[in-house]
């Protein structure tokens, strides 16, 4: 289960300490000549270091894109609205680093916001999309590629038996919420607030992710009939859900979740939650369905739901399963899948879904997954990270708490326990913001919001982990 760390003596057990006993020696004069020594070359480095770090070339790059793209980006959260500071303009990725184009390089844990999970630029995968690309790009029409990776899909994750691939999370929502209404017959659906299942209509109420950091209201454009449709209850509230079922009787299709909340910060279920939402949908002829653009392949091979042990009626993918290219997938049990067209009467189409890229890269992350020993290295360094950090917050007296599962974390600056988003939204944003300029500082890139889960990778090495533990006391001690 979820491992939730809200104090020192609380949590994985594990020491962290990131100092280190000079050897003994004889001559008292000649050890502390060599702890003066040391800590000389370090106060050398570090003040090279802070006088080396700018963002001049972003600064410019940044101010020149505001002048073509709403805001400067193409994803609202890029612009560090809510930790302010100059945005960074990234040059390349290798492993679990990043480098910036003024030439600063930072130990990465957004991973492209989860595709990266097996490093960023893997030459393996690099060099299957070199071989791809000579037969081309797109092809706009049925590729074997497409046959293995849904085979490899259908293999990992439980509730899928049938898989549609398209381009993005957010189309693999609108699709399977398409396919739940076709399917019942009913049009109410039930999400949980600070859950984010992309950017469609009927999905931007009490949403997360950039919705939750920008702290907009439900969106500027969405019709009330798209909404009106749409219930929400709070994360981990069980009677919540069952008040909603008793006043609409009949007239509810699905629950969609995150099984994991991602986009309001690392918020896990309790144990009875899940469970719960399996026996309601059943006992209402309702379908469950989990949101596993970012749980899917991370948590386990077989995503949340193997995780759990909690099997839905449909699920979407995304992320992962495309290697770092643009990818979503929806898929679940054979008789539901066959309402999808051409099969069936629900209609959906995308023109480059299932290209040979983003179908290439997939099925060789995929198959590097598989190595025994994956999800254990994931598991090891981010709980070394996690409880780290948690561990530097109380040593310098921050009220802090955060866990993790596998290759996905998150940290608040709050006493915690968080279950839900009201809970998440007790943080301390403000502080947040100036660790967050800290570590940026100190070559670490978290998101850039206390409303985002972070991500390792099997790239992530323990130098990696130590080095971040350390900026981040550093840090929390100044800040």
């Amino acid at each position: 289960m979820a491992s939730t760390i809200t104090g020192a003596s609380v949590g994985l057990g594990l020491s962290c300490s990131t100092t280190r006993k000079l050897s003994q020696t004889r001559n008292p004069s000649s050890s502390m000549l060599s702890f003066c020594s040391i800590k000389m070359t370090v106060s050398v480095e570090e003040e090279k270091k802070k006088r080396s770090f700018t963002l001049k070339k972003s600064e410019e790059a940044f101010s020149a894109a505001k002048e073509m793209m709403p805001g400067g980006v193409n994803s609202p959260v890029r612009a560090f609205k809510s930790v302010g500071g100059q945005p960074i303009v990234i040059d390349s990725v290798k492993g679990s680093h990043m480098r910036d184009i003024d030439g600063n390089e930072y130990i990465d844990y957004v991973g492209s916001w989860g595709p990266a999970i097996i490093g960023h630029a893997d030459d393996e995968v690099l060099a299957a999309l070199a071989e791809t690309m000579k037969k081309g790009t797109s092809f706009g029409a049925p590729c074997l590629l497409e046959n293995v990776l849904a085979e490899m899909v259908i293999k990992a994750v439980p509730s899928i038996e049938m898989v549609r691939f398209v381009n993005s999370g957010t189309e693999a929502c609108m699709g399977v919420l398409r396919l739940a209404r076709a399917y019942t017959g009913r049009e109410k659906v039930i999400k949980f607030e600070g859950c984010y299942h992309g950017h469609a209509d009927p999905f931007l109420v009490k949403a997360g992710s950039g919705v939750a950091t920008l702290g907009l209201p439900d969106s500027p454009g969405v019709p009330k009939a798209a909404t009106y449709e749409t219930l929400t209850a709070p994360y981990n509230d069980i009677a919540a859900v069952e008040n909603l079922f008793e006043n609409n009787k009949g007239e509810i299709c699905a629950i969609i979740l995150e099984p994991v909340v991602g986009n309001a910060g690392f918020i896990p279920p309790k144990p009875e939650f899940i469970n719960a939402l399996r026996r309601i949908t059943k006992e209402n002829n309702a379908l469950l369905i989990f949101d596993e653009v970012m749980t899917g392949f991370r948590l386990s091979y077989g995503g949340a739901q193997e995780y759990f042990g909690i099997t839905p009626d449909l699920t979407t993918l995304g992320k992962i399963i495309g290697g770092g290219l643009p990818v979503g997938a929806y898929g679940g049990r054979r008789e539901i899948m066959e309402m999808v067209a051409p099969a069936g009467p629900m209609y959906q189409a995308g023109t480059l879904s299932g290209n040979p890229l983003a179908m290439t890269a997939g099925i060789h992350t995929l198959k590097r997954l598989q190595e025994p020993g994956s999800y254990e290295y994931l598991d090891k360094v981010t709980s070394e990270l996690v409880q780290g950090i948690i561990d530097a917050g109380k040593k310098t007296g921050h009220a802090i708490c955060g866990g993790y599962i596998r290759g996905m974390f998150g940290f608040f600056f709050t006493e915690g326990p968080v279950y839900n988003f009201a809970d998440a939204k007790k943080s301390d944003t403000a502080k947040f913001a100036r660790f967050y300029q800290g570590m940026l500082e100190e070559g670490v890139y978290f998101a850039p919001s206390q409303f985002e889960a972070g991500f390792t990778s099997l790239a992530h090495t323990t130098e990696d982990i130590q080095k971040t533990i350390a900026a981040a006391e550093k840090v929390l001690r100044r800040i």
